[in-house]
């Protein structure tokens, strides 16, 4: 299939006109005046248009960091809950000093907007799939949240929509633009710790309680103004209890996957970086783990995964072991460096003061993580964390879990993405929808 060239967007379209034309005609009336004599300010005609879906806890923040760059101008939110809906179009509306934004509670009445230009997601991750697909299919750049996705399948299926229309993806894994990981990264790309020997991935363990609800189980109606029904779209249904929803749900499977799949979107994500391994995958891997006993949740609270990879590189990814520290740690024939945040130590401790020469290996450099999506956008180059780059740290957490549920060694091939010989495991890939919830094409 021949790849649709970009969207003709209406910034293009401002730039073919006269420009007094094109000034007059550009200016939104939910611009204050104020805006075009402040330092560093650019003309409606040239800003990216943005929204945002989902406020339960990170679109919150990913919104307050795009509203501060200049560039953007935000014009609408979508939540399910309207609540967190009204406190995202006061934001908003504070910020510009009107209150123009837009409302949603329906995401397809969002993708009826004909001017946007991108959009930031941070919804549950048995949405992620659908949302993305639907708005690269509009037409839209998307800053998506890690994990990628909720299962391998829709991994690929997320990366395939991307080149398919031709869009700029960015990966919420914000580690890769903040100074010591690149640094760390860095250091073992050229080598200063000689052959990798060993990798260790120290994930958190156990369920924090994000919203204050553990305890509150006791089931009851949605409360007003939260569309439930929808907030569960394709997962299985579940009846409503205040413990399982905002924040909270990432402790039960069919909605995300634990610590594992809630951080192997950072430190995983690190350890490929280091070990250039962005665009592949491990050939072997098993876990185990241990599961609540009581309550509702069921992710596990500690879990341990070795994966090997096809050049014999091990990597354990674990929480909940003293033996793993928290982070990432590579360990080579020299030496070895760590990095966690706020910490960055080597063995010899001098290779944290080493110098990365003009000749050697230099990777992308960011040090802020939406204007490093912004800069993208408007390059149409790639962002620093890509749709395949989160598609293949989240599937080795993935794999980890079916490795987990089966009890088996897993056999993977990275190039074909497929489960070797276990026709069972490779059930586990996918995942089935709730009527009539489906996967856009």
């Amino acid at each position: 299939m021949k790849r649709p060239s970009a969207r003709f967007s209406r910034r293009d379209f401002l730039r073919t006109l006269p420009a007094v034309a094109a000034g007059a005609a550009a200016f939104p009336s939910i611009v204050r005046a104020s805006v075009l004599g402040r330092e560093g300010a650019v003309p409606p005609s040239d800003r990216i248009v943005m929204a945002g879906v989902g406020f339960g806890m990170q679109g919150g923040s990913n919104m307050r960091s795009f509203l501060q760059k200049n560039e953007v101008q935000w014009v609408a939110v979508c939540d399910l809950d309207k609540d967190h809906l009204a406190e995202a179009a006061s934001i908003v509306n504070r910020h510009y000093g009107n209150n123009a934004c837009a409302v949603y509670q329906d995401y397809r009445e969002l993708l009826l907007r004909s001017d946007l230009d991108a959009v930031s997601i941070a919804v549950p991750d048995q949405w992620h799939a659908i949302l993305s697909i639907s708005c690269l299919r509009k037409g839209w750049d998307v800053y998506g949240e890690k994990p990628l996705s909720h299962s391998l399948a829709e991994g690929r299926a997320i990366c395939d929509a991307v080149a398919r229309y031709g869009r700029v993806w960015q990966t919420g894994s914000w580690q890769r633009s903040v100074d010591n990981f690149h640094r760390a990264c860095e250091l073992v790309r050229n080598g200063r710790i000689g052959k990798i020997l060993r990798v260790e991935v120290g994930l958190p363990s156990g369920h924090y309680d994000f919203a204050g609800t553990f305890g509150q189980e006791r089931l009851t109606d949605p409360p007003p103004g939260f569309n439930y029904d929808t907030w569960l779209g394709p997962a299985p249904y579940w009846p409503y209890c205040k413990a399982r929803v905002h924040m909270n749900w990432r402790w039960n499977m069919d909605f995300g996957g634990g610590q594992l799949m809630d951080w192997i979107g950072h430190h995983l994500d690190i350890a490929h970086w280091g070990l250039g391994f962005d665009h592949t995958g491990p050939v072997e891997i098993k876990g185990t783990g241990e599961f609540p006993t009581t309550g509702i949740y069921n992710s596990p609270t500690r879990y341990w995964v070795e994966t090997k990879y096809a050049d014999g590189t091990p990597v354990i990814i674990a929480g909940g072991y003293d033996a793993i520290q928290s982070g990432t740690k590579w360990i080579g024939e020299r030496g070895w460096v760590w990095v966690d945040r706020g910490g960055f130590e080597t063995q010899p401790g001098n290779l944290v003061q080493e110098v990365i020469g003009p000749n050697e290996i230099k990777l992308t450099k960011s040090r802020d993580h939406s204007r490093n999506f912004l800069e993208a956008v408007r390059s149409r180059g790639a962002s620093i964390a890509p749709a395949e780059t989160g598609h293949r740290s989240a599937s080795v957490g993935h794999l980890g879990v079916i490795a987990i549920e089966t009890g088996r060694t897993i056999k993977w091939d990275p190039a074909t993405e497929t489960i070797l010989d276990d026709p069972e495991a490779s059930r586990l890939l996918g995942r089935s929808y709730r009527k009539p919830f489906v996967l856009p094409e």
